[in-house]
């Protein structure tokens, strides 16, 4: 005789097993914080770093972060890079706000064993890949001048070493890049700076007064490009709002309209929002040069933005994530991009937009990845090749 189907649970046994199954959610759901929290503990520092950055640096405050190079998850100063492979190609990686060197080679949620664009360049393209962390909380300009300042510091090291150079940035990263080449194109030689840094020297511990013979204006002294542009050869920027952020845009109206309704409550939130970062706020119309946001109209809901052009010799590629389906209008998705930055602002078109205004061996390619969100553009198979391809 075959034997009978089994009898199913009762409804008090399921409402039993239910309820046990709902009792340890909370459990659960406290575990997966624990894990998550302990392997993005090291974006602490880069969140803090990236909402009170500027903050933190004015006050010499020991978490503030300084640019350089990391290996290891530790600063690494240019000299105990070592470098010793002979006219290597080199990759740099720029991050974005509130990110660290890590995004470029692994991710929490990544599949295991899965290697970021880092890594996988290094190995499979056999380029030698460097990494540098940031305080994305300081103005663009800023991060742009010491990054000049660092990768001078990495040609003039091993001079031997690095061959051709090629700049990857994230987001704010690319940024970042394009502000480091215009005042790397526009930087007083090293032999200037120290021999003007020495002219304005008192001769004694006694103040050194204006009308001294020892000081020379820094416009007096003979300038040259920083000498890293000689090696540089690419530049990749991903989701770079090259022409300003939505986000930012709108905080910036937001707060400014609030402070002029000038209540109580609106002023209190208005003070609020302005207390987020110069890096952030630089975002708004992507302020690249110091005298930009130095200026007193900087606030304006159109400030001044002096253009940074592209560098001449350099080919840029410009990738574009458009988080939107196809079937959404044109203009959302053109204003949307990849939920995070636009694709006219990534595009850049008040920089790059115009080919016959590019400077002598300067080139643009445009690559748009359809249904790729801001972060996915950091963790994505389309655009690993198109790297590979190009870098």
């Amino acid at each position: 005789m075959p034997d009978s189907d089994p009898k199913p649970p009762s409804r008090f046994r399921r409402a039993l097993g239910a309820m046990g199954r709902a009792a340890l959610l909370p459990v659960q759901g406290a575990g997966y914080l624990v894990r998550s929290g302990r392997a993005h503990q090291h974006f602490f520092l880069p969140v803090l770093n990236g909402a009170l950055g500027d903050q933190l640096a004015a006050r010499y405050d020991r978490r503030a972060i300084q640019m350089s190079f990391r290996r290891g998850g530790q600063d690494v100063r240019v000299a105990d890079l070592r470098l010793t492979e002979p006219h290597q190609k080199t990759v740099v990686f720029v991050h974005g706000l509130m990110g660290d060197e890590l995004i470029w080679q692994s991710g929490f949620q990544d599949e295991p064993g899965n290697r970021r664009y880092g890594p996988r360049l290094a190995e499979e393209a056999r380029l030698r890949a460097l990494y540098i962390r940031f305080n994305s909380g300081r103005h663009l300009s800023e991060n742009g001048r010491e990054l000049s300042r660092l990768l001078t510091e990495l040609v003039t090291t091993y001079p031997d070493a690095i061959g051709e150079l090629v700049l990857v940035g994230h987001s704010m990263g690319g940024l970042i890049i394009r502000s480091a080449g215009h005042y790397a194109s526009h930087s007083a030689s090293r032999n200037g700076e120290l021999r003007n840094e020495e002219l304005k020297q008192p001769p004694s511990s006694s103040p050194l007064e204006e009308n001294s013979s020892f000081f020379v204006p820094r416009s007096s002294v003979s300038e040259a490009p920083a000498p890293w542009l000689s090696h540089l050869r690419s530049v990749f920027l991903l989701g770079t709002p090259n022409d300003g952020s939505w986000l930012e845009q709108n905080s910036h109206f937001t707060a400014r309209l609030l402070e002029r309704i000038n209540l109580f409550p609106t002023r209190f939130l208005s003070k609020a929002l302005n207390q987020r970062s110069n890096g952030i706020k630089d975002l708004r119309h992507s302020i690249l040069v110091d005298e930009d946001w130095q200026d007193a109209h900087a606030n304006d809901l159109l400030p001044p933005r002096t253009p940074v052009p592209p560098l001449p010799g350099v080919q840029y590629h410009i990738l574009i994530g458009s988080w939107l389906r196809a079937t959404r209008p044109s203009a959302l998705r053109e204003y949307f991009g990849d939920g995070l930055v636009g694709q006219g602002s990534a595009r850049g078109h008040a920089t790059f937009g115009d080919e016959a205004a590019l400077p002598a061996g300067a080139s643009v390619r445009t690559a748009v990845f359809s249904q790729q969100h801001h972060g996915n553009l950091l963790n994505h198979p389309e655009v690993l090749q198109y790297l590979k391809q190009w870098v």
